[in-house]
């Protein structure tokens, strides 16, 4: 009765001030679920919601529903598709059909992903409330340890028994007093090795030749270029507040007739990229894709990303957007617009850009037919990592390699640890550096926790939270892709209902009820085992996935024959620089047979080098990649040798003298 008299007491004073207050339901009963974010990850908990019995509202800021999935990322970020279930395999098998496939589609048009989300929203009759913001000062009602109500700023206030914060920037879950962290931890704080300041010679994005940073070159007086900061980069592995850029996923085309040439921004100011033009200048630019990447979508359109050391990524400028107020995201959000709409410009039109590129540029322009009420440029920013939750369960580098359990599934994960570059700086030699960028394979699908998505105890017990998860940095490089985020919105819509149902915290969830609910909806939950079973192979036996490697490596399953569940291979770089570590602890004394595993074919290196360490020393072995593996297809023998319980048995790969692509799969030990 109280909290009846409550609610309307809200109302009443919300409808005073002018607000429009929703009290939930029909008859003022409060929403099961309440959906804050119109994202992918958001809608798709309102559908699990309403498919399970319960009342579900979606409540956002957004005007469009699907966040980047309809706002331009169309070439789909997957990573391995066989473990991509439930609504999520749903909507892209529905996207499938609707370009005629059978199958799923992976890559589609902004315009086509929206109205499949309109579509299961209306499907499965979801309130939808647009264009409302969360009053973050006031705007949650805590009874204790529970959320009651959250209020927008236009006064209308939603009721409910589980909220989900289903946003990009973790807004509710901050306002609701849930622990988050913004910026990246140190190596040193959750054992990894990729988190925090990564200085490292970067592949793709980087330099590839000495460019000036000074307004009057060599002149370091004369100041910075705009994009290049004064701060040092800081050590590397150590921790700081910044976050990877954002940028907007270009929806391109180059039909001429449903082409709109690339827009002269409001203020815009070609001196904005004089950096650009030195990198031209200087060929300080070797990406494959030149300077913006045009994936190709169906009927003629693409997917345009970042590509190269100068492109589509505002370098450090988006620092203050996770707990920016709503006018600082706005101001940061238009200047990432005017910094991208001004490049596009610039390459196209600057007559200093050499004829061929401006000329290549200018075929490209905004399809007629996206994103219509926006001037053709997508609604969504690519907000990549913003505030993430320190919750329940922390994934970390660790988890993502498979190296520690995550003994409560919830969905799974397969992309690379994938940081775009976080700060532009200028080196002691002074030229113009980025740091930030790191791809590095997690070997394969990986678990995400339950508790990845749940407030630590002590703190809201009936929130969840699927797209600001609790992870690190680089764990969340990886998780952060938009099949991901449905996937878990889905599993958390689940564990709502269970935590209605038994009248429990979120954090006391039935994880046994849970898991078979999930699994009754097509969740999956481990990765198919489409290798050879490492444990039905004798002696001791070490999978790619318990290796440690330096440099760039790629996960793959395109050979069969490999142990487990794929292999990695070097991309072919034969820069010396990549090696994998292979490691039997607790190996007993004694002389033991060494067996390297590979996926032989014609682009194999015919010089894969290997050390192995031994009680003797070290012995190196040359391996020809292209030839079959004489025992059984899958090992080649490296000899016997003697090992000691107190020396590590390790054995070491690298592409040093590579003339091909070296393979990384699995060593053996068998006892002699």
């Amino acid at each position: 009765m109280m909290t009846r008299l409550w609610c309307v007491l809200v109302c009443l004073a919300g409808l005073l001030a002018g607000g429009c207050v929703s009290q939930g339901q029909a008859g003022g009963d409060p929403y099961d679920v309440v959906v804050y974010g119109g994202t992918s990850a958001g809608v798709m908990a309102a559908v699990q919601a309403k498919r399970d019995g319960l009342s579900a509202v979606i409540v956002c800021p957004d005007t469009h529903l699907g966040g980047l999935t309809s706002g331009g990322l169309g070439a789909t970020d997957s990573g391995e598709k066989s473990v991509i279930g439930g609504l999520s395999r749903d909507f892209y098998e529905r996207l499938g059909e609707h370009y005629g496939l059978d199958g799923a589609a992976w890559a589609f048009e902004p315009h086509v992903a929206e109205q499949l989300f309109e579509r299961f929203v209306a499907e499965h009759g979801i309130p939808v409330y647009r264009d409302r913001w969360l009053d973050r000062e006031r705007g949650v009602a805590m009874d204790g340890r529970r959320i009651m109500s959250v209020r927008m700023l236009d006064g209308s206030a939603f009721y409910g028994r589980v909220f989900i914060d289903a946003t990009y920037e973790g807004d509710l879950m901050a306002a609701a007093g849930v622990s988050y962290t913004v910026g990246r931890e140190a190596n040193a704080v959750y054992g990894e090795t990729l988190n925090g300041v990564a200085i490292h010679e970067d592949r793709y994005h980087q330099f590839e030749a000495p460019v000036d940073p000074y307004v009057v070159p060599g002149d370091p007086a004369s100041g910075l270029l705009p994009g290049v900061s004064a701060d040092p980069p800081g050590e590397d592995g150590q921790g700081d507040h910044r976050i990877q850029a954002y940028c907007f996923r270009m929806c391109l085309t180059d039909v001429p007739e449903n082409r709109v040439p690339f827009p002269r921004p409001a203020g815009y100011d070609p001196a904005r990229y004089e950096l650009l033009l030195r990198t031209i200048r200087a060929g300080a630019n070797r990406h494959w894709a030149g300077y913006f990447s045009t994936h190709r979508m169906p009927n003629s359109k693409t997917d345009s990303n970042n590509a190269g050391p100068y492109s589509t990524d505002h370098i450090g400028a988006n620092y203050a957007y996770p707990e920016g107020s709503y006018a600082e995201r706005a101001a940061i959000i238009e200047d990432h617009k005017r910094y991208q709409q001004g490049l596009m410009y610039f390459l196209a039109n600057d007559p200093r850009v050499p004829e061929e590129l401006r000329a290549s540029t200018a075929r490209w322009g905004l399809p007629r037919d996206e994103f219509v009420n926006h001037g053709h440029w997508p609604h969504q920013l690519y907000i990549r990592e913003a505030r993430r939750m320190v919750g329940l369960f922390v994934v970390t580098e660790r988890h993502v390699r498979r190296e520690l359990p995550t003994p409560r599934p919830v969905g799974m994960g397969s992309y690379n640890m994938d940081s775009h570059h976080v700060q532009r700086y200028v080196t002691a030699e002074g030229h113009a550096r980025n740091e930030g960028d790191v791809q590095v394979s997690p070997g394969g699908p990986y678990p995400i926790d339950y508790g990845a998505i749940v407030p630590a105890r002590g703190e809201c017990e009936n929130l969840l939270v699927p797209v600001c998860v609790s992870a690190s940095h680089i764990a969340f490089g990886s998780i952060r892709m938009e099949p991901v985020f449905m996937i878990l919105g889905q599993s958390a819509a689940q564990a709502a209902r269970i935590a209605i149902t038994d009248g429990v915290a979120v954090q006391d969830v039935d994880y046994a009820r849970l898991e078979a609910g999930m699994r009754a909806a097509g969740q999956v939950l481990e990765a198919p085992s489409t290798g050879i079973d490492p444990a039905a192979l004798a002696g001791v036996v070490v999978d790619d996935q318990q290796a440690v490697f330096t440099g760039a490596w790629t996960a793959s399953r395109s050979t069969p024959g490999y142990v487990h569940q794929g292999y990695r291979h070097d991309g072919d770089a034969r820069d010396g620089r990549a090696a994998a570590r292979f490691e039997a602890d607790g190996l007993p004394t004694g002389r033991y047979e060494v067996r390297l595993a590979y996926t032989p074919h014609a682009n194999r290196s015919t010089q894969a080098r290997v050390v192995v360490r031994h009680a003797e020393g070290e012995t190196v072995v040359v391996v020809d990649q292209r030839a079959v593996p004489p025992i059984d297809g899958v090992f080649k023998s490296l000899g016997v040798f003697a090992f000691d319980a107190d020396t590590p048995a390790v054995v070491v790969l690298s592409n040093h003298d590579a003339d091909g692509y070296v393979i990384a799969d699995a060593v053996q030990w068998l006892p002699q």
